[in-house]
């Protein structure tokens, strides 16, 4: 049986037209050695054509497949799809002749994968790294909007769109000498004018990527955070709330409007 989320199918697995089993790239799996397959993003499905392997996932990126125990001889196709690619091996059971060269850790390269069918414009865990870390090494420059609270201002610097995603480029400036330790970062839509408490309507988003995970600043901090392309009408506002941990009450509040989100600058693709 195959372990952690890991689809096991006694018959081969079927092929999309043109893919042949002969074409496949071929890894020889030796006796009593794991074969580890590393995938450049996060690994979505697996599948083992044939019960004479198991496999599992180690880390979001790492498959491991090995021999179960007195298996004589295996022929089996594996299958790894990521965010964006599909890929298939071809995996034998090694002989004596083979083993000597058999590799124990094979990248995933682009030439053995094929890119997957996927409606709309979206990008992997890699792809939103790449560019956000591009956005990050531009200078921040005059802030869109601000807020001061505790002695931290906090400033929104640039938001940016890319497909399906759009990119807030924040930052903060600490003018005490204590140290602000991170709780969380919330991001809620809310009314812009609250008359009635039962009548006000938030609608919580989380972030699909975040480019820094730093507990606390001192003095400056900034990051890029990635939400989903939004809508919302003019009578609503996007919130983003720092929060810190303990019992201090410093928490502090920007708030966007959807004119910042409709001037997004444009990342051209």
């Amino acid at each position: 049986m195959c372990m952690v989320s890991l689809h096991c199918y006694a018959q081969l697995t079927p092929f999309a037209e043109g893919v042949k089993k002969i074409t496949l790239p071929i890894v020889y799996l030796p006796e009593n050695v794991s074969v580890q397959f590393i995938s450049p993003e996060p690994i979505q499905y697996v599948d083992i054509s044939a019960k004479t392997i198991a496999g599992d996932l180690p880390l979001k990126n790492v498959l491991r497949i090995r021999l179960k125990d007195s298996v004589v001889s295996a022929d089996v196709i594996v299958t790894i799809a990521g965010e964006k690619f599909i890929a298939q091996y071809h995996v034998i059971r090694a002989d004596s002749v083979t083993a000597r060269d058999a590799r124990t850790q094979i990248s995933i390269d682009p030439s053995d994968t094929k890119p997957l069918d996927v409606s709309g414009i979206t990008f992997s865990q890699n792809q939103l790294k790449q560019i956000a870390l591009s956005l990050f090494c531009k200078p921040p420059g005059k802030p869109l909007e601000k807020a001061k609270a505790f002695d931290i201002t906090a400033g929104l610097f640039h938001i940016y769109s890319a497909g399906d995603y759009i990119f807030i480029d924040l930052g903060y400036r600490n003018k005490t000498n204590l140290a602000y330790n991170i709780e969380d970062f919330r991001f809620h839509v809310d009314d812009r004018k609250i008359t009635k408490a039962t009548n006000v309507q938030s609608v919580e988003l989380h972030p699909e990527f975040t480019l820094f995970n730093n507990p606390m600043f001192q003095k400056t901090y900034r990051n890029i955070f990635v939400l989903k392309k939004l809508t919302f009408p003019g009578n609503k506002i996007l919130h983003i709330e720092l929060s810190e941990k303990q019992f201090s009450g410093r928490v502090i509040t920007l708030n966007i409007s959807y004119q910042d989100v409709l001037s997004a600058d444009t990342i051209p693709l």
